[in-house]
């Protein structure tokens, strides 16, 4: 019985001593803003259920390939279909037409335990203002990760989400040529 009463008190004494640390939270970084005065773009983006909660998604390629896994100690302050929302309806060149973007995938995906990569897929939908659609554009991005783990993840989402709206401002700024 003292054996027993030792042993537990050993493992309340390690439980009090577990990382408690609450989750990190994080965005795509600072993007440059539009004055108050200024409308928005109207940019909705849709995206699968499972992408909507703010989660950062890796995934084994090398070992398991169909199992999604999740970062502890790391989330995004919204969800992956949120932030991009954000970050695109900033951006004066697409404010000439009403976007609707269909996120796929928006993952880290891990090759080898020491090599990974982050993953962006999604397709465009530019409308009029007589909501006509005009054109649909796919998108597929991806980009190693300086670091094999949630930092590098995050850091890299942070650069693919910068390069995709840098993309389609790009495409739209086409469409805009196109109809001049």
């Amino acid at each position: 019985m003292r054996y027993f009463l030792i042993a537990w008190l050993v493992f309340l004494g390690m439980g009090c001593s577990v990382n408690t640390r609450q989750p990190a939270l994080h965005d795509f970084g600072r993007v440059e803003s539009t004055p108050a005065h200024q409308d928005k773009a109207s940019v909705n983006v849709n995206a699968p259920t499972w992408l909507w909660d703010n989660r950062i998604r890796y995934r084994l390629l090398y070992s398991s390939p169909s199992q999604i896994r999740f970062y502890g100690l790391d989330r995004w302050i919204a969800s992956p279909p949120e932030l991009f929302e954000q970050l695109l309806a900033l951006k004066s060149a697409v404010r000439d037409y009403a976007l609707l973007i269909r996120l796929q995938d928006f993952e880290q995906q891990f090759d080898a335990p020491d090599r990974a990569r982050v993953v962006l897929r999604f397709s465009v939908e530019a409308y009029s203002d007589k909501n006509q659609k005009v054109d649909t554009q796919e998108f597929y991005l991806q980009q190693a990760t300086k670091t094999p783990d949630a930092a590098g993840a995050i850091n890299g989402f942070t650069d693919l989400a910068h390069e995709a709206n840098e993309k389609v401002v790009a495409w739209v700024k086409g469409l805009s040529d196109r109809q001049q």
